[in-house]
């Protein structure tokens, strides 16, 4: 049952997000997020003309609220909107200007556009970038075009979570054409990427010269004539110490004479 849940949610949350896609078309939408709150759902929408999501004194946002309370039965939806700063660096704004520009000028203009959005996302600090124009362009046969620049990955971790991908659709005369847009931002970190440290700088210290001379004009020999001295100094001391003590003179006494008794 639990599985079920999640599943439903998932689903609804799908399709709220391809229903506001298609009712904020060519507003420059990259994004659209669900976010559960207290208060209700709260819609972020990411794009890079909020001005044109917002409408007349935000008629826009009014209807696309209504729509989504009628819609999918929503309490109390609030909708907030985020500026994309640099829009090179997103892939479904990129490609949905290359749609905007072939549904404008036709499908003989494909390649100038192409090659224009190459320029614009390398020159924004991308790594890598490609672009796939699949349809009957610019003849009456299906072909895929391929616009490739730069460094990209196509298999791994960093090909799933690192590279941008986006998808949109052109309606033309001859039918429709799929755009599809793969970017690879500049400040991904590679597993590959590998960073040579600097060699290490001498440091030169300036030293007094007086010291210099005298540290050179001690010689080995100076300082065995030093260790000598001090171990002379030492066996004299030495000797002073075990001097034997001063005997006093013996006396002999002189036998006494017989006159000298009497």
């Amino acid at each position: 049952m639990i599985e079920r849940k999640f599943i439903s949610e998932n689903f609804k949350e799908f399709r709220i997000k391809e229903f506001v896609a298609q009712n904020l078309n060519r507003v420059g939408l990259s994004d659209v997020k669900l976010q559960r709150t207290p208060l209700g759902e709260k819609i972020v929408v990411s794009a890079s003309r909020p001005g044109l999501v917002v409408g007349r004194g935000g008629s826009n946002i009014q209807k696309l609220t209504k729509d989504l309370k009628a819609s999918f039965n929503l309490e109390n939806p609030q909708i907030e909107i985020e500026e994309i700063k640099d829009i090179n660096l997103d892939p479904a704004i990129v490609a949905e200007s290359i749609a905007s520009s072939m549904e404008r000028f036709g499908a003989r203009q494909f390649k100038g556009s192409g090659f224009r959005s190459l320029r614009n996302v390398m020159s924004a600090g991308a790594l890598g970038v490609e672009i796939l124009i699949s349809g009957k362009v610019p003849s009456q046969r299906s072909k895929t075009w391929r616009f490739y620049e730069g460094y990209l990955k196509k298999c791994g971790d960093i090909a799933t979570t690192g590279v941008k991908t986006a998808f949109t659709s052109a309606l033309l005369k001859t039918g429709s054409v799929g755009i599809k847009v793969s970017i690879m931002p500049g400040d991904i970190k590679l597993p590959d990427r590998v960073e040579l440290l600097e060699q290490p700088q001498q440091v030169v210290e300036e030293t007094d010269e007086k010291a210099v001379e005298a540290a050179k004009e001690e010689t080995p020999a100076k300082k065995e004539s030093e260790a000598k001295e001090e171990k002379s100094e030492g066996e004299a001391e030495a000797e002073t110490e075990e001097e034997p003590e001063a005997k006093e003179p013996e006396t002999k006494e002189e036998p006494k004479k017989e006159g000298d008794a009497a």
